[in-house]
């Protein structure tokens, strides 16, 4: 049994990988920044079924003194993070043109400042103890870009690079650190598209349909596991063969 931190783990593909992990066994820390109501429902339903088994936690992954509280608590409660899965994430859709500064340097201090403040906090005790997991979320549009989706494609590009990078740094203390770069998936960050624009990527997608937030578990749940012991920096991108 292991102690998974999962961010973003409120809603969609956060607690959906939450989920799975903990019916594999893991005792999971949830954590998320606004619905920390549904969150703690969420805890405490799993902990009636395994007593001690769930955490709820607020944190705003952006910033380093949340982080740092974040896993302060967890350690305290559940003992030292051995998974990390850096889900939390924002998505937003703008021209180019009209971008601004804010939404620039937000876009990159939630998918890629709160990726790194949460490894560096993470990565000390996992070296101590020559093990650990990290799966970092990233996006197909960060595998090949997205119009009118500049700034977020270019985070989770960053995410898919930090990935490649810390897996070669800490293979030698027997950590993997891989990266799931998820398609077009039915969860409310993409609630803002149309009936017509979801119709024409589900039309556009080999397996014809949209990807699920259990889908996108699975291939966490995976790289998580001992069966992917051989994987490390690399990105499963579950798009039904949109991005190939």
């Amino acid at each position: 049994m292991s102690i998974a931190l999962i961010t973003g783990a409120s809603r969609g593909i956060g607690k959906s990988a939450a989920l799975s992990l903990w019916l594999s066994g893991e005792r999971v820390a949830l954590c998320c920044k606004n619905s920390i109501d549904a969150l703690e429902t969420f805890a405490a339903e799993l902990n009636a079924a395994r007593k001690g088994s769930a955490l709820a936690l607020q944190a705003d992954v952006s910033n380093p003194a949340d982080v740092a509280r974040l896993f302060d608590e967890t350690e305290a409660r559940l003992g030292p993070v051995e998974i990390l899965v850096n889900n939390a994430g924002i998505a937003q859709q703008k021209l180019f043109t009209d971008l601004t500064d804010e939404d620039w340097r937000r876009m990159f201090a939630v998918n890629v400042d709160g990726t790194f403040y949460c490894c560096r906090r993470a990565v000390p005790a996992m070296v101590h103890k020559k093990r650990g997991v990290i799966v970092n979320l990233s996006s197909m549009w960060g595998q090949v870009g997205a119009s009118c989706e500049v700034h977020y494609s270019a985070a989770k590009g960053a995410v898919i690079a930090f990935t490649k990078a810390l897996a070669k740094e800490l293979g030698p203390s027997g950590i993997r650190v891989n990266c799931v770069a998820p398609g077009v998936i039915r969860t409310e960050m993409n609630a803002a598209l149309d009936a017509e624009t979801m119709e024409a990527l589900w039309q556009e997608t080999p397996l014809m349909r949209l990807g699920s937030p259990e889908d996108v578990a699975a291939a966490i749940l995976f790289l998580c596991s001992d069966r992917a012991s051989f994987l490390t920096g690399q990105v499963i991108s579950p798009n039904g063969g949109l991005v190939i």
